[in-house]
């Protein structure tokens, strides 16, 4: 009987080098150099051969979900024809109710001033700044806010701000486009995250900048900018013909966005709620 114990324990002695770790994969020469030393104790090499056949066996995520081309196809905007068939169909609105063509567009993004980020499409006549949210999903426009150029009465460059004791901000720079009175602008609308009041607009560029070429051309702030200015100079002196004439100010200045607890776009603007984005499939 104690023979026959010293050699069931000999025997679970020998097997257990033999395990099916999954993480030694990637050490191919250890496991050789067990195969070699349990083999000259003369053990069946049967079980180790599946063994090594089931190491062998690897599980991919496919496409690697790191890799930009496949991390800039979240943006519907990205993807092929979503932004031709956008800017088409917000021409055509704008021809079919203003009369007027569009001379330019632009993929930005609105910061609110709850510090809230919103994908816009903006679209330039000769009389108007058309501000456009688009969805990119349902290819259909969801709003469209008309600025007559001749009411932009002030425009600011420069890095955004906040509050000292302001607990979400935000690095960069941005643009805000004036076309009314801070002094009239009522404490409603200011503490109203949803006001449409606003007598602003505040804009930075598109995170999909540098996606393409087209896109690093379409998201450029000071490309916008460059064409902005002197279509506000040009209306400005039409409307002067009518005596109703006001003068550009230009400011180079910080941009100050007056958020203080910030919960709202902090959970907001981390999840990218504000762009039309691919969140994932629901289910295993």
């Amino acid at each position: 009987m104690q023979a026959q114990k010293m050699s069931t324990i000999g025997s679970f002695e020998g097997f257990q080098p033999v395990s099916l770790k999954q993480e030694e994969e990637d050490q191919p020469s250890k496991n050789d150099h067990l195969s070699t030393k349990e083999g000259n104790l003369g053990k069946d090499p049967g079980p180790r051969r599946i063994s090594r056949q089931q190491s062998m066996t690897k599980a991919t995520l496919y496409p690697n979900p790191y890799h930009q081309p496949y991390v800039s196809r979240k943006y519907f905007v990205t993807r092929p024809g979503a932004i031709e068939t956008a800017v088409e169909d917000l021409k055509g609105h704008i021809v079919q109710t203003s009369g007027e063509t569009v001379q330019g567009f632009w993929l930005l993004t609105e910061i609110d001033h709850w510090n809230n980020e919103k994908e816009k499409i903006l679209l330039l006549t000769d009389k108007t700044l058309f501000i456009c949210k688009y969805d990119f999903i349902m290819l259909s426009c969801v709003q469209m806010q008309q600025v007559p150029l001749s009411a932009i009465c002030r425009i600011c460059l420069g890095k955004f701000v906040f509050p000292g004791m302001s607990l979400d901000k935000r690095p960069g720079e941005g643009l805000r486009i004036f076309w009314g009175s801070i002094e009239g602008w009522s404490l409603l609308s200011r503490w109203n995250p949803w006001s449409t009041e606003v007598p602003y607009a505040t804009f930075t560029e598109h995170p999909m900048k540098h996606t393409s070429e087209k896109f690093l051309e379409i998201c450029k702030l000071s490309g916008f900018t460059s064409k902005l200015l002197p279509a506000i100079e040009n209306a400005h002196t039409n409307s002067a013909g009518s005596g109703s004439g006001k003068e550009l100010m230009v400011l180079t200045q910080p941009i100050l966005i007056e958020t203080y607890t910030g919960l709202m776009s902090f959970i907001g603007n981390r999840n990218k709620l504000g762009y039309s984005l691919a969140r994932g499939s629901i289910g295993f």
